[in-house]
């Protein structure tokens, strides 16, 4: 099953490299090649899903080998679906930012910093709430990531025009994935925690590090929409933002210790 995650990431190596070139080449518009790449990569990583839940005769989300291949699909679908529509501006670097973000991902999930072993999840992980409370978590920071990606090109760019494509791509990402996230990793992650231990939160350090994330995007939510505020601020905003979702997800599973703790 690993040789499928590896094929995945090596397409997802090729886009990159395709989609670097065509960064530096005068024309407009994206390459016509690692949409296609990214696409095949994204069908061996739903695969590779698919086998690892029948394995262990639950949805796969319950481990960190299995978060980061669902993570890493569903950040390559974004970077897809960005790709194809019309309704934002496309820029070039935003689309490799963010397959390269899904790469990473899917570097770690092979690296020896996560078990392969296909494990049956204990009782208290076998929930439907769980299986909300993960995969609505994820497709929020999926869309987050789009969003950092369009952050960064917002402060690294001095084209004024662009700025405020950026702009717009940072807020309708964030708009996008704040409710899926807030379902996900506050809402239903409650409820499971509710199901599973016997109280709705514990300040449990995943728990408060998720709130911790949805208080920043909240932040830049009320920075864009209350108070108006433009220039750099709400870019900075989201790559906190970010910044706090890796730490939710890689500080507390390898440097903090909790009930969510899972290698």
């Amino acid at each position: 099953m690993t040789s499928l995650s590896t094929a995945s990431w090596i397409l997802l190596l090729a886009a990159s490299v395709i989609q670097v070139i065509y960064i530096f080449k005068k024309t407009s518009g994206a390459d016509p090649a690692s949409v296609w790449l990214l696409i095949v990569s994204d069908i061996l990583l739903i695969v590779v899903f698919i086998q690892r839940s029948i394995e262990i005769s639950f949805l796969a989300l319950t481990g960190t080998f299995e978060s980061l291949v669902f993570y890493s699909a569903v950040v390559v679908l974004v970077s897809i679906v960005y790709r194809f529509q019309k309704k934002i501006p496309f820029y070039k670097n935003i689309y490799f930012l963010m397959t390269f973000l899904a790469l990473i991902l899917l570097a770690i999930a092979s690296s020896p910093l996560t078990s392969k072993e296909a494990l049956p999840p204990v009782p208290a992980l076998r929930s439907f709430w769980l299986v909300l409370h993960v995969s609505f978590a994820f497709i929020g920071e999926a869309f987050f990531i789009a969003a950092f990606a369009a952050s960064a090109a917002f402060l690294l760019s001095k084209d004024e025009t662009k700025k405020i494509d950026f702009d717009r791509i940072t807020y309708t990402s964030i708009a996008v994935g704040y409710p899926i996230f807030t379902a996900g990793a506050i809402i239903f992650g409650a409820i499971w925690a509710q199901k599973a231990w016997g109280r709705w939160w514990g300040w449990d350090p995943k728990e408060t590090w998720a709130l911790i994330t949805w208080l920043v995007y909240t932040f830049y939510l009320h920075m864009r929409l209350i108070a108006k505020k433009t220039g750099s601020l709400p870019s900075w905003i989201s790559v906190a933002g970010f910044l706090c979702t890796v730490f939710t997800f890689f500080g507390v599973n390898y440097i903090l210790t909790g009930l969510h703790s899972y290698r």
